[in-house]
């Protein structure tokens, strides 16, 4: 158990760095609001170089987290935002606002996007 916290939390500390300390959708900077997501989940992923791997994973505000945890939401290969029609018109409300990720995403975390579609398919909308 304490070796999954320890690589817990190397790789949250590497997504705060690869972000900027930012949710990489909304730009929100408050430490206590930001989760580690990782985009396959670490019980997922085939090594823990998979795990630890900052390209399989996305600094997120708590909404964005939660939401992207349950396949209500991801991203397209452009980083924009895929909503879930299954998601209450609240929420949907609150993460409309920011659709899209604030970096151009590399190859590998398209790749690793592809398998969080692929995982939440048809639960997800395939287009923004």
């Amino acid at each position: 158990m304490r070796r999954q916290r320890v690589g817990q939390d190397i790789f949250r500390r590497a997504l705060l760095q690869y972000w900027e300390g930012r949710c990489a959708v909304t730009g929100l900077s408050d430490p206590a609001l930001l989760r580690a997501s990782h985009i396959v989940p670490w019980s997922e992923c085939v090594s823990n170089a998979h795990r630890l791997n900052v390209n399989n994973g996305l600094l997120l505000s708590a909404l964005w987290d939660a939401a992207f945890d349950a396949g209500l939401v991801s991203f397209d290969d452009d980083g924009a935002a895929l909503i879930s029609d299954q998601i209450s018109s609240e929420a949907g409300q609150l993460l409309g606002s920011a659709s899209r990720l604030r970096r151009q995403l590399s190859s590998e975390q398209r790749n690793f996007l592809r398998q969080h579609r692929r995982r939440w398919q048809p639960q997800i909308v395939l287009e923004p």
